[in-house]
């Protein structure tokens, strides 16, 4: 890398990181082996909702080689439970989950057993031996059973009816009443799941006589889980280390509190020796968490000229069987962004968890805003349509100014503070995404019927929030004058060991190569809080950079104190440090150490617009992109390479979620696409025609980067822009778009009719 110490933040750097991957050397869970290892399988659920009737494991742990079948009844009467990390609300407490079932299980792939033995063939023969016996109980697959409350999951609770709030700005009722044009629509999401490539794995070791549990595998929330973890082994937080090694993706499933997370654990102490767990495809698919299902009842006031002056909606979300550590911000953060980057005085939003027997449902990249935004803007251009208004003149009109920013946007989720839209030039980002895809030259293309094909367009901007938190760095100077920083945030693949690299040699003003980065490891810093809801850079990098400043200041201090040389007399440049006549480099000063820190209670705003234009073939269904262009202004990218990369990721993400991702349930509660070869996610040669450009117009004023988050933007508007330009390429044949996906089969059944 040629660029000065002084202009590192901002360019392109190759990530540092891949180096090892593209060699074979990246070291993943299932990598690790240690001494007298065994491995674990789990004993699953193949059971939607049912009452445990028998449970006998004599047989497997009879079987050779076999060291320990573990049930409910070997933990113990206190079956613990997981607790909640976000959208902490008291209504959510009787539908948490226990690390294991003891009378009951509630969806397919809830654990009931573990087995640990020398192979993971043997425990796997060991698992075909137990005798389970549980008696079937009226399943409750859907948002409509779970509101008859004919079969309960939780009887205790007397309801499937998780919890029901009511949030509003300004006066919704009054914006109604004098409308001179209203319309409602009802629009549903799908349910889905992210895929890392490298499903979940852990590996325990339990020190009996340094009472001292190592996981390895943890990754996203390390502090947390240690914290979850600690109580339900009746063990200190100190004496739990967990180490984060290379991770194959996250996408926000990746690194909550599982069952497992107990379990493995649990297991290692219980045999006393290495513990192993990988789990298998299907089973990630059966009980990792899954995301999105949500539905929308929304309504909306308007004046005949296209002013928007309120919204109502009703946002209902399946949940699963259970309330996961951060399920309940799916629902929260749909209702949140409902309303958009719009200028809308008066709303009223309710928001209704329903329980199901289902996997339960956690974050997925862009949680709610994914849904939020297809539910809106499909909104959106109907009522352009009723009101012969062009459909961007429209968003044109009622699309927040600059002058209007910040804008306050009122406590629309109950378990945070009031919040407001900080910087930015929405304008400039969504005349962008038109200009890139010309939309003027290509707009007498909509609906046109084309060697076959009918041909759409579509845009639409997007606000997506991020960064708020604390988190801490530890950097220490090496005696080869290199620089360690140890960092709370974890990795899950976003290129941080380079970012962050960046943003302390710029900092101190040393080479690039001279910084190594540490990360996902309870044993670095005292304290962190971890990646997740895009913040990584937002609030760890600024910790970094608080903890720069702070090795600088201790550099002036330690020359100022052994050579009698003034602050003021110091200059620390490109990895030395002079005063007067005299040189030193940092290895002069190995052995300081210093920490920083960054926190913040003010989230702050990216936002942008995507574009498409599309063909639907109304033969087959299959609908091609023929260009799509993503449009997001981060405030101010560290590394515009790995800005993009994340940008292009996302996207493709997202548009494998509009048509190919999808969770299939029966009736009976049981997941019908559990291979890959069911359930379809996008390859390589699937989306060849997209675009991601990233903006840097306002720098965010809540973080001393001026970053904003840049992992989710190319996801949020994705299902939205495209349903928008399905509809307009089908408008000829009277097709209107309420749900998703749009699988080649879903847009077959609309265009003849047969869309439920």
């Amino acid at each position: 890398m040629n660029a000065p110490p002084s202009n590192m933040i901002g360019q392109p750097v190759s990530r540092t990181e891949d180096m090892r991957f593209v060699r074979g050397a990246g070291q993943f869970v299932d990598d690790l082996k240690r001494k007298e290892m065994l491995h674990a399988v789990v004993l699953r659920s193949g059971v939607a909702h049912g009452r445990i009737r028998n449970l006998d494991v004599s047989a497997a742990r009879a079987m050779e080689g076999v060291h320990g079948v573990i049930t409910a009844a070997d933990i113990g009467a206190a079956i613990p439970l997981i607790p909640l990390r976000l959208a902490v609300l008291p209504e959510y407490k009787p539908y948490l989950q226990p690390v294991i079932a003891r009378e009951k299980v509630r969806y397919v792939g809830e654990p009931i057993a573990v087995i640990v033995a020398s192979t993971q063939a043997l425990a796997e023969d060991a698992l075909d031996t137990i005798d389970l016996d549980i008696e079937p109980m009226p399943a409750v697959p859907d948002r409509a059973s779970a509101a008859r409350d004919e079969s309960l999951l939780f009887e205790e609770s007397g309801t499937n009816r998780a919890l029901r709030y009511a949030v509003s700005f300004g006066d919704a009722d009054a914006a109604f009443a004098k409308a001179e044009y209203t319309r409602r629509e009802n629009f549903r999401c799908h349910r889905l799941t992210a895929l890392p490539l490298e499903t979940r794995g852990l590996i325990a070791e339990w020190d009996s006589a340094k009472t001292k549990l190592v996981v390895n595998g943890a990754t996203k929330v390390l502090f947390f889980n240690r914290r979850i973890l600690a109580p339900m082994l009746g063990i200190d937080e100190s004496d739990i280390d967990m180490m984060e090694v290379d991770v194959g993706g996250g996408f926000g499933v990746r690194g909550e509190f599982y069952p497992e997370d107990f379990l493995i654990p649990y297991a290692a102490r219980h045999v006393g020796r290495p513990v192993k767990w990988i789990e298998d495809r299907r089973e990630h698919l059966t009980a990792t968490n899954h995301s999105r299902d949500v539905e929308c009842e929304i309504e909306i006031a308007c004046m005949r000229d296209g002013t928007i002056l309120g919204l109502r909606g009703n946002i209902v979300s399946d949940m699963g069987a259970y309330i996961r550590t951060n399920g309940g911000v799916v629902p929260a953060k749909a209702a949140q962004f409902l309303p958009g980057p719009y200028r809308i005085p008066d709303i009223a939003i309710t928001v209704e968890v329903l329980m199901t027997s289902k996997t339960p449902v956690g974050t997925m990249r862009a949680p709610g805003r994914f849904e939020a935004n297809f539910f809106r803007e499909r909104l959106l251009d109907m009522v352009a349509n009723d009101l012969a208004l062009d459909p961007m003149d429209f968003r044109r009109k009622n699309l927040l100014t600059e002058s209007e920013l910040p804008y306050f946007s009122g406590k629309l989720v109950p378990y945070e503070a009031e919040t407001e839209f900080d910087s930015g030039d929405y304008h400039a980002g969504f005349e962008r995404a038109l200009s890139e895809i010309g939309w003027a030259e290509k707009k007498s293309l909509q609906g046109k019927l084309v060697d076959g094909r009918y041909h759409g367009l579509a845009a639409v901007p997007f606000i997506e929030s991020s960064g708020s938190g604390k988190e801490n760095a530890r950097l220490v100077i090496e005696a080869d004058g290199s620089v360690s920083v140890y960092v709370g945030s974890s990795v899950l693949g976003q290129g941080l060991e380079t970012t962050l690299a960046q943003v302390a040699a710029e900092t101190l003003k040393c080479d690039f190569d001279k910084v190594r980065i540490f990360h996902g490891s309870t044993t670095y810093v005292s304290e962190g809080f971890g990646t997740f809801a895009s913040r990584s850079m937002v609030v760890g990098g600024s910790a970094v950079m608080d903890g720069c400043n702070n090795l600088l200041a201790a550099i002036r201090a330690a020359a100022t104190e052994r050579l009698a040389f003034s602050n003021q007399e110091i200059v620390i440049s490109n990895g030395f440090v002079k005063a007067g006549d005299q040189t030193w480099t940092f290895a002069d000063f190995a052995g300081l150490e210093v920490k920083g820190t960054f926190a913040t209670t003010i989230r702050t705003y990216s936002y942008g617009a995507h574009a498409c234009h599309l063909a639907v073939d109304p033969r087959t269904g299959r609908v091609e992109i023929l260009d799509y262009v993503a449009i997001e202004d981060i405030g101010r990218a560290i590394n515009p390479a790995v800005v993009h990369g994340q940008a292009i990721g996302a996207l493709v993400q997202g548009l494998g979620g509009v048509f190919l991702d999808h969770l299939i349930y029966d009736a009976d509660g049981q997941l019908l696409n559990t291979s890959l070869a069911e359930y379809l996610v996008p390859v390589a040669s699937d989306f060849p025609n997209i675009r991601a450009i990233t903006l840097e117009l306002r720098r965010s004023k809540t973080n001393p980067l001026g970053a904003k988050g840049a992992g989710e933007g190319g996801m949020v508007a994705v299902a939205a822009t495209v349903a928008n330009a399905v509809a307009a390429a089908l408008k000829p044949l009277g097709v209107e778009v309420y749900h998703l996906p749009l699988s080649p089969a879903a847009v077959w059944d609309l265009v003849n009719g047969r869309a439920s």
